[in-house]
């Protein structure tokens, strides 16, 4: 760790160091803190451990990079962010460093989840609306609103769900599917413009992504997976095709439905 923080000095250096990583900031390089991240999911789907060794490291580096820009701004450094992740860590266990004990699992998932309430409470000044404004605390604080669009709404249902802002079985969401889905049709049908039928649609993915959370499915990975299949079963077409020289683009709807469907079947 100590080489790693060397170098990073070292890249970051006013004389000797990277052109590249010196005209970096923090908002330059999320997109690349954004991208390691996916790509360690990528690998962990993928069981490929020796990449994962790989992205793990370059996702460090993100964490690196940016403590030694806030260290170069007398901010924190990365010890800091190693101390007050330490900290954080046995605070939130107090079942293992402390002696707290928990009658269930559920019972210590709803105390983790006040202490980051309550974290988030002291750690986080009120915030300001674009008039200056304070804005009143919620239970929306706190979530990124760089997350995926799925991973967000996930979120944002969970903390309503937890003051009771929730069906409490899936069959309601289910109608509400259809009852959003009917809305993009209307809106279809009717020519809408482009903004209505994004909120349309926004809408009924907001509502498919609440059934898969109450059925207890990672929305994210969920779709993930489809695309998986979905890029599986193309490929096998594409390859099918190809055997016998012939190209996607060159066929007719009904041969590659044909194809899609022996795709299902074995790829």
């Amino acid at each position: 760790m100590d080489d790693v923080l060397s170098i990073m000095a070292r890249l970051r250096d006013p004389e000797h160091g990277c052109a590249w990583d010196l005209k970096q900031t923090f908002d330059s390089i999320i997109p690349h803190t954004l991208e390691e991240a996916y790509e360690v999911a990528d690998a962990v789907e993928r069981r490929d451990f020796e990449e994962l060794r790989s992205e793990l490291g370059d996702l460090l580096l993100q964490v690196v990079f940016h403590s030694r820009m806030a260290q170069e701004e007398g901010r924190f450094d990365f010890h800091d962010v190693a101390a007050t992740l330490a900290e954080k860590l046995v605070r939130r266990h107090p079942h293992v460093f402390g002696n707290t004990r928990f009658e269930s699992e559920e019972a210590q998932h709803a105390a983790w989840e006040a202490e980051k309430a309550r974290e988030r409470a002291a750690g986080q000044g009120a915030p300001a609306d674009g008039n200056g404004e304070e804005i009143p605390p919620s239970q929306m604080d706190g979530i990124a609103r760089t997350l995926p669009g799925l991973s967000r709404a996930a979120k944002i249902q969970k903390r309503a769900a937890r003051v009771g802002f929730d069906w409490d079985a899936p069959a309601p969401v289910v109608d509400k599917i259809r009852e959003e889905l009917d809305e993009v049709c209307q809106e279809m049908a009717a020519k809408a413009g482009h903004d209505r039928l994004e909120d349309e649609v926004g809408d009924l993915l907001f509502a498919v992504t609440n059934l898969a959370r109450h059925l207890k499915v990672d929305p994210e990975a969920a779709l993930r997976r489809t695309n998986r299949k979905f890029e599986r079963r193309f490929r096998f077409i594409e390859q099918a095709l190809a055997r016998e020289g012939r190209a996607v683009e060159d066929e007719p709807l009904e041969v590659l439905d044909a194809l899609w469907d022996q795709a299902k079947r074995e790829a």
